[in-house]
């Protein structure tokens, strides 16, 4: 079993500089009854022309209402997969294909596949940043909007494995007191890489602000933080509170939504442990482009495409998650 990309044809032609790329975008939207979903974590200019903007639980959702024959997904590929598997008659088009995951990619499908066998009696809850094929080995799929609450879909008695991320694997088990969890050794390259000392160090330059931290950080960031939340949730939060600074410990390009809700306050990204790079962004979610999107759907390339039998294996968990929220 295996998940596919077509490639085939697409071209990087030439754009004329006087072209207006956004209107390019609209127009061949409408021609092509095409529909763009844009992560949180996108470019602001990607998020600007996208119809549908949110975090994977609502972006999963929406994929399973849509009946639209294009799906241009502003996001990486393993959300470009879920929306296939959940629009499985939609062409699912992914404007760069470089744009994987570090968290899907700490997740091999042969060693994961070994680790279940080992513990046969144990239901495997895996995050939505996953590939098709670690989907296709697990009883539920969550996010980290719904993650306590998919894990206490399982009686209490039964054992689980949660993957991929460490992080987020260890402060659901943390809330759920869930002791005959096992956890998978992987990690985001963004969330896991925070650093406490300069977090603290921007906490003295804005004594008011409140941390707000996604729960794939590391624990001692955790611990430091006000609130800990998915990317929507600290969204919301930063709407509700008084408060007017936020310290915000998840990938900065939740900062674009962020500042559009409520300009008037402060959010301020939270440095990574080197100071040398821009690690608080994500590399692959930054991949796309107003032009590679304009070439995707022109050309109607690059195509996502998932085997018909894995995506009916990995279809199983992705809706029992959207049975339980």
């Amino acid at each position: 079993m295996n998940s596919t990309v077509e490639t085939l044809g697409y071209v990087d032609a030439e754009i004329p500089e006087t072209l207006n790329l956004a209107v390019e975008i609209a127009r061949l939207k409408e021609q092509k009854q095409a529909v763009i979903m844009a992560h949180y974590y996108q470019p602001a200019e990607v998020q600007a022309i996208a119809d549908f903007v949110g975090d994977s639980l609502a972006l999963s959702q929406q994929a399973a209402r849509l009946d639209r024959p294009i799906i241009l997904f502003a996001g990486v590929r393993f959300m470009a997969e879920t929306a296939k598997i959940l629009a499985p008659s939609s062409k699912v088009l992914l404007p760069d294909l470089n744009a994987g995951c570090s968290l899907a990619d700490s997740c091999g499908y042969d060693a994961f596949k070994q680790f279940v066998s080992q513990h046969p009696d144990h239901k495997v809850v895996t995050y939505v940043n996953t590939t098709a094929e670690i989907k296709s080995l697990s009883y539920i799929c969550c996010t980290s909007s719904n993650a306590v609450q998919v894990v206490d879909s399982i009686p209490a008695h039964e054992p689980v494995i949660f993957a991929p991320d460490r992080n987020l694997g260890s402060y659901i088990k943390r809330l759920t007191n869930r002791q005959n969890m096992l956890v998978w050794d992987g990690a985001c390259h963004v969330h896991d890489q925070f650093s406490v000392q300069r977090i603290l160090e921007l906490k003295q330059q804005h004594p008011q602000a409140k941390i707000i931290a996604h729960p794939e950080c590391k624990q001692p960031v955790l611990l430091l933080a006000d609130f800990v939340g998915s990317t929507a949730q600290l969204l919301a939060y930063t709407q509700q509170q008084q408060a007017t600074d936020f310290i915000v410990a998840t990938e900065a390009g939740i900062l674009t939504e962020m500042m559009r809700a409520n300009p008037s306050k402060n959010y301020i990204p939270a440095p990574p442990d080197d100071s040398t790079c821009a690690c608080n962004e994500c590399s692959y979610m930054k991949l796309t482009t107003l032009k590679k999107m304009y070439l995707s759907l022109k050309y109607e390339l690059p195509e996502v495409e998932v085997e018909p039998d894995l995506a009916r294996l990995a279809r199983v968990p992705i809706e029992r998650m959207l049975s339980v929220v």
